[in-house]
């Protein structure tokens, strides 16, 4: 089995804890040499500003490469377009773009009345500048919002077709989930990139809230499995060999880029990694 590329999605920390937890959790992956790193926005943009600092903190110190989220959500077409450029002048070029969870306590989205009325609208701007290597979601299982499967992989060209380069999706459970959405958008004439979505499970709890408020599908033998393993205090065993497997499937069957969710909790992503032959290439002396 070749080792796949890899990359991986950090929070930016709202306190100086968070801050060590971030650090400690980029120099536990940085030895193996992500083709880039990406920083998140909070839900309805609160943590813009955050997001901001963190991504010029980590492009100037760690050398990596970089890539900043950018959402639709509270905020004008001037003033977001005014954060991808204070990106583009710190150096990062690369950005993640997406229209962005509503605000807490708002059911649905709604764009502010000078912005971004979506994610594709955003995109089209952000290629228009030609600064920036765009990525943006996708979503393997429909998206709560979505009326059926088909409606995200058109969804998804329509992006594609505004100027974004690749795909990262949402994650998932099953190897054949994304094969199934893959296949469709092959159909549908999507040539470009899509690199599978990982979450390495650190809590089976967390993981399936989380996945029930994105719409993702929660086989019965993985819960079965996960309420087995807590009763028997052996969640992270089984946590490491699933996501080790279904990482092995999606490679076995032509995948060579994946996207882990590290949620600031590396060690699992990290031994993850190594069971698929990922091994360090940069001396941690060199990460400063």
């Amino acid at each position: 089995m070749t080792a796949p590329d890899i990359s991986f999605e950090f929070f930016p920390p709202q306190s100086l804890e968070a801050s060590f937890r971030l650090w400690d959790t980029v120099q536990t992956l940085a030895p193996m040499d992500p083709r880039f790193v990406s920083v998140t926005y909070g839900a309805g943009g609160t943590t813009r500003d955050l997001t901001r600092d963190a991504v010029a903190t980590l492009h100037k110190s760690s050398g990596l490469n970089v890539a900043a989220h950018l959402t639709c959500v509270n905020a004008s077409k001037v003033e977001t377009l005014a954060i991808a450029d204070q990106f583009a002048a710190a150096g990062v070029t690369d950005i993640v773009a997406l229209r962005g969870d509503p605000p807490k306590g708002e059911g649905q989205f709604t764009p502010h009345p000078d912005g971004f009325a979506n994610s594709v609208e955003l995109i089209e701007a952000l290629a228009a500048t030609g600064k920036f290597n765009i990525r943006v979601g996708a979503y393997p299982d429909v998206h709560p919002e979505a009326q059926h499967a088909q409606a995200d992989v058109d969804w998804l060209k329509r992006k594609l077709d505004a100027g974004a380069d690749e795909a990262l999706t949402q994650f998932f459970f099953e190897a054949e989930t994304f094969f199934r959405f893959r296949d469709a958008c092959a159909k549908a004439g999507i040539d470009k990139q899509i690199t599978p979505g990982i979450l390495p499970i650190e809590n089976w709890k967390g993981a399936r809230n989380f996945a029930r408020r994105c719409g993702t599908n929660i086989p019965q033998w993985v819960e079965d499995a996960f309420a087995k393993a807590v009763r028997d205090d052996r969640e992270d065993l089984l946590a490491t060999a699933i996501c080790t497997e279904l990482c092995s499937d999606l490679i076995d069957g032509g995948v060579d880029k994946l996207h882990f969710y590290t949620l600031n909790r590396p060690e699992l992503t990290r031994d993850v990694c190594h069971a698929l032959g990922v091994v360090p290439k940069v001396d941690l002396q060199n990460v400063a």
